[in-house]
């Protein structure tokens, strides 16, 4: 066989493998995805406690201002100067601490150490600001438990990592100090849902489309002007942000959020990297593949380069 026709087959074997992975991962997210938004809720929160209940993990629950939170620690010796502060996803509209476990898990275990995640008020019962003003009530309750901003970064994916940003920049219009860094995965940044990727990538998207995401803005943001940084960080002031790590699928309509919020801290100076992983989806980093994993300890390298 000619080496022309060899490549060919195997690029074809390839993309056929990517159209049955991507037709799989629409199936599952179709089994969570419900119209009825406390069946969303209940059946995210089933597949956490299945896939993010590791024994290698310990789970200790605490009440932060009657929130509910939970500290995520890996069951051996480990490091105890930083902690991760974890932002879930789901819109803004679903997500938990629990179904935030398929992430928590592996980040406790990829960088030995302990992350706190919460369970910030949900719309549209809670629009914006209440996850914010979540957020920074569990920024205060780590200040008084004894860090400090610098031993603390902030994590969160797809609204999570939407969260996690604003939350920085809250902090620094109140010309607070500001954390050590931010660990973004698929993070949702522009709600006016501007970017190309939301047309070039529409096709091949599993979990996310725009009907989806036209009612989590509803939710979340009724009536509201979009371009407001603390509900679209992209459109946010970035100087003196703290170092950022950005993941990010080929295959997700957010990708646009991902590249040009990368595009705007390097034009304001700040030290950023970002990744972007072919035929993924949006927070691949749920599954249970070899690439999750592998993603996570890239992670792991960027929060231990910032800790040195």
């Amino acid at each position: 066989m000619a080496a022309g026709e060899k490549r060919k087959n195997i690029k074809l074997s390839e993309e056929n493998v990517n159209f049955r992975m991507m037709n799989l991962i629409r199936k599952v997210h179709g089994m969570i995805d419900d119209p009825d938004i406390e069946k969303h809720r209940h059946s995210q929160n089933q597949v956490g406690a299945l896939l993010g209940n590791q024994k290698d993990v310990l789970i200790t629950p605490v009440k932060i201002k009657d929130m509910e939170a939970e500290w995520v620690c890996a069951n051996r010796v480990h490091m105890k100067k930083y902690v991760i502060l974890y932002c879930h996803g789901g819109g803004y509209s679903t997500g938990s601490r629990i179904y935030a476990r398929t992430l928590t898990d592996k980040l406790a275990q990829s960088t030995s150490m302990d992350v706190l995640c919460f369970d910030y008020r949900l719309s549209p019962e809670n629009p914006y600001p209440a996850a914010l003003e979540d957020a920074l009530k569990v920024w205060d309750y780590l200040m008084l438990y004894g860090y400090g901003a610098r031993d603390v970064i902030i994590a969160g994916d797809s609204a999570g990592g939407n969260l996690a940003l604003s939350l920085t920049l809250k902090l620094k219009e109140e010309g607070r100090l500001l954390p050590r860094g931010l660990v973004l995965l698929s993070p949702w940044t522009d709600l006016t849902s501007s970017g190309k990727s939301h047309e070039s990538r529409k096709e091949v998207d599993p979990v996310l489309d725009e009907d989806y995401l036209n009612r989590m803005i509803q939710n979340y943001a009724p009536g509201m002007e979009l371009t407001d940084p603390l509900i679209s960080p992209l459109f946010g002031n970035f100087e003196g942000f703290p170092p950022t790590y950005i993941q990010a699928g080929d295959n997700e309509i957010l990708l646009s959020d991902s590249v040009s919020l990368h595009k705007k801290l390097v034009a304001a100076n700040v030290s950023v990297r970002m990744n972007v992983y072919k035929r993924m989806w949006h927070v691949f980093q749920m599954s249970p593949l070899k690439v999750s994993y592998e993603a996570m300890e890239k992670c792991a390298e960027f929060i231990y380069d910032i800790c040195r």
